[in-house]
């Protein structure tokens, strides 16, 4: 194996922990499924960083590394609200915000041309806030800690920041389309 493939190995790797997770909240046992989640969240970071520092990036990974974000994220965020640990408004708004962003993208793709999409500084603290939020709920269910008015602070920061990187690739996405259609400009 070729070194440049090491990101997605950690992102199939973020994929396969899914089940784990998802077994281990379902089943009470909130230490384990802090250490395994953890691991997840470390993999996001690690193969992310791997790919930048030394260009280990392929087309793979541009597309399952943030395959795997999502779909960590949604069976967490959908076990969390099944367990009645977060909101199912919250589950929904963080739901719709990524299926509006990938109807985008693939709108985009089809009807203008292809793109390059890079997060947002705003969307890599959604992220951030969301995976704080799940271990936050996780530890507080399993240990009452950290308070209850942690967690409430956490899931507020993961409302806003999600709403806010939401419009903001609502607003950058649109205007570029309006201009490269429009305007018949280049694709960026």
């Amino acid at each position: 194996m070729k070194l440049d493939y090491l990101p997605n190995v950690l992102s199939v790797i973020r994929v396969a922990l899914i089940v784990p997770v998802i077994w281990l909240l379902l089943h009470g046992r909130y230490g384990t499924t802090l250490i395994i989640f953890g691991l997840a969240g470390f993999t996001d970071g690690l193969d992310g960083f791997l790919a930048k520092r030394f260009g280990w990036r392929t087309e793979l990974g541009a597309v399952l590394d943030p395959f795997a974000d999502k779909l960590l994220m949604l069976c967490s965020y959908l076990t969390l609200a099944v367990l009645q640990l977060i909101p199912v408004w919250l589950f929904v708004v963080v739901v719709a915000r990524d299926v509006m962003i990938v109807a985008g993208g693939f709108s985009y793709h089809y009807l203008i041309g292809p793109f390059k999409a890079t997060p947002t500084a705003v969307s890599k603290l959604n992220t951030a806030f969301q995976i704080l939020l799940v271990l936050a709920v996780v530890a507080n269910a399993g240990f009452e800690i950290p308070p209850d008015l942690a967690v409430t602070l956490l899931g507020a920061a993961v409302l806003v920041t999600t709403v806010v990187s939401g419009l903001d690739y609502v607003w950058t996405w649109g205007w570029r389309a309006w201009r490269n259609s429009d305007h018949g400009e280049s694709v960026e």
